[in-house]
């Protein structure tokens, strides 16, 4: 008589509860440094944004506008003389990224916290909040 070798299925519940112990202890530990991670891309982002409207003011001679917006680092402006100095794009991937929650950033210029501002709303996507939904801005 041939004996078939196997886990039973007392040993597999076992198994799959150590496996569901060990999610519930350590999953949360993860999840508050996912959402901390995220906000720090958010202000790396802004850095590097800030770093191309710099450039773009040295090529230029001024910041892009409110309309303009953020498109203007990647495309060249309408103004015949503006754009013989436009020296762009001036993001690599020739793409406005958005934050690290899908959200697009926000620029306005002139700005009220300078000469320009830029700023994501966070996780919620809306004004104000804390912690992952709290707003992320050049002036902070």
């Amino acid at each position: 008589m041939k004996r078939q070798t196997g886990f039973t299925l007392l040993e597999l519940l076992v198994v799959l509860i150590i496996l569901g112990l060990l999610a519930a202890l350590i999953g949360p530990r993860f999840i508050g440094k996912v959402g901390k991670a995220k906000t720090e891309i958010a202000r790396s982002q802004i850095t590097l944004l800030e770093a191309a409207l710099d450039q773009y003011r040295l090529d230029v001679g001024r910041y892009p506008t409110t309309e303009e917006g953020l498109k203007a680092l990647i495309k060249p402006p309408e103004d015949p003389e503006l754009r013989s100095r436009w020296q762009g794009p001036y993001l690599k991937k020739r793409k406005i990224p958005k934050d690290p929650w899908g959200h697009p950033y926000h620029y306005r210029c002139p700005g009220e916290h300078g000469d320009y501002d830029l700023w994501t709303y966070g996780a919620d996507g809306q004004p104000g909040g804390t912690g992952e939904n709290a707003d992320i801005s050049n002036w902070d």
